[in-house]
């Protein structure tokens, strides 16, 4: 892979596992400063030195994003270690979010925690992290889902709070803009743990949903979803602001 992004630094939420944890590998292998932030303390660091043992940079961090406090101390954490903040990804979700659910049998508490992860993480993270950024005109990126574009049946909670990120990155971009901030979000299709165990259970899942995409696969966290996030967090992409970038093998195919 080219390295598109040379001694940048990016921080990630939810770096641990899944499409976290692909995004950092493949950052790292573009030439970035990766800082790994997770609030399992041993899965963030056990992909800290995944990095460090395929001869890239990273930092772990601990945080868990519905403190506002952990989200600044990582972010200090990234300036302190590193000197600058060029990218924010916004990836920890809630490790509920796959479960399904019909809207009769869901609780405030269970609302409580999608937004808490979703949105109010997004918020800590955008409103601590826009002062450096502002600095090196770098980019805040959330990650979404296509539940936040179509919606998905039992899972009517998830697609509500994926959909709020979709309104409040169309938001920021427009206000951050003038400042040279970029603001995008990332829409993936990719295997993670999750997904995994539920495939498990149900050996039919997998073939449904892949015959449900054009391309005939789930992609991968690292070499399609990873990727794709450092096109989006390199100079390639400097025009780009507002967007969801859809990365699922033309599953989504609308507007």
């Amino acid at each position: 892979m080219p390295r598109l992004l040379e001694d940048r630094v990016v921080l990630i939420t939810g770096a641990g596992q899944g499409v976290g944890r692909g995004i950092a590998l493949a950052c790292a292998r573009a030439g970035a400063r990766v800082v790994v932030t997770e609030k399992i303390e041993e899965t963030g660091r056990s992909v800290a030195r995944e990095i460090s043992d395929r001869g890239g940079i990273a930092h772990f961090a601990a945080c868990d994003v519905t403190h506002r406090a952990e989200v600044d101390s990582a972010i200090a954490a990234a300036l302190d270690h590193f000197g600058r903040l060029d990218a924010l990804v916004h990836n920890a979700t809630s490790d509920r979010s796959p479960l399904p659910d019909a809207i009769e049998d869901v609780d405030a508490g269970l609302l409580a925690e999608h937004v808490s992860v979703a949105l109010r993480g997004a918020y800590y993270c955008a409103q601590a992290g826009f002062p450096p950024l502002r600095e090196t005109r770098g980019q805040l990126v959330i990650l979404t889902s296509p539940a936040g574009i179509e919606g998905a049946a039992l899972l009517p909670l998830y697609s509500a709070v994926k959909a709020g990120q979709r309104a409040f990155v169309k938001s920021l971009s427009k206000e951050w803009g003038p400042q040279g901030v970029r603001v995008n979000a990332i829409s993936p299709l990719a295997s993670t743990p999750a997904m995994v165990r539920a495939f498990e259970a149900d050996p039919a899942l997998q073939k449904q949903l892949e015959s449900l995409t054009p391309l005939g696969r789930i992609g991968d966290p690292e070499l399609d979803v990873g990727s794709a996030a450092t096109l989006l967090l390199s100079d390639g992409s400097r025009y780009i602001t507002g967007q969801t970038w859809v990365i699922d093998g033309g599953r989504f195919t609308g507007l």
